[in-house]
Parts: C-alpha cells; structure tokens; sequence
C-alpha cells in the first residue's frame, strides 16, 4: 500500500468509527445514564468529527488548517439551513437520515460543538502525521 492510500484508508476507517459511535451514542445513550447535554452536544462533537475526518479522507493532500476551515464552513452551512423551512427539506428531516445529517432546530451550542469536534479531529490528525514521519525517519 501506498502511504497516500494508507493515510486515506485510516482516515476513511476513523470516519467510520465516529459514525458508529454517533449512532451508538444517540442509541443507547439515555440507556446508559448519560445525561441530555452528553448525548446531545457528545453527538454534535462527533458530527463535527466526522465532517473533517470525511473531507481528509476526500482530500488526502489538503493543509489540516484548510480542512478544518472548510469542516466548519460546512458545518454552518448545514446548521444554518436549519433556519430554513420549505416542505421538502422539512420532510426530510423527519426522516433518520435528516435528523441524523441536518438535525431540525438551529442552535448556536451545535455551533460550539462541531468547532469544538472539528478542532480535536484536527489536532489528532496533525498528531498522528507528526509521529507517523518521526517513525518513517
């Protein structure tokens, strides 16, 4: 395997973690005793997460600042759409799938939120290409 590809099938397979626990989060988190804010904003962090790690895995050669930027850019894009109410992207947003990409209510916290998972993905990813060159060294 090539490095490029190794890098995006780790960035692709870290992607998949954080949908998994997401969903496993919003699931079975109130099950567990977590309370409104960790399964709420825990989720809104990991959404956040896994808008970078997808752009990464998208854009292999992409700066980690300019993949965060623009992470963020999709990420008010998407929240501020939540302003927005015509029919049909309401009707969507009944469904699992819109309630889990777009989400119904706007909220600054969400804002927050994603910032704040898009900023750790980021740092993990700068960490993780940092060590990974000491290592080939």
């Amino acid at each position: 395997m090539t490095a490029p590809r190794s890098i995006r099938v780790q960035r692709c397979l870290a992607t998949l973690l954080v949908i998994s626990a997401g969903l496993l989060l919003r699931r079975f988190g109130y099950d567990l005793g977590l309370s409104f804010f960790v399964v709420k904003y825990g989720g809104s962090v990991l959404w956040g997460a896994m808008v970078f790690l997808a752009l990464a895995t998208l854009t292999a050669s992409v700066n980690i600042g300019r993949l965060a930027f623009a992470a963020f850019l999709i990420a008010l894009i998407v929240e501020f759409s939540r302003l927005f109410h015509p029919p049909e992207l309401d009707a969507f947003r009944l469904t699992t799938a819109g309630k889990l990409l777009l989400g119904r209510v706007f909220s600054l916290w969400n804002i927050a939120a994603y910032a704040f998972g898009i900023g750790t993905a980021a740092f993990v990813e700068a960490w993780g290409l940092k060590r990974g060159r000491r290592s080939s060294v």
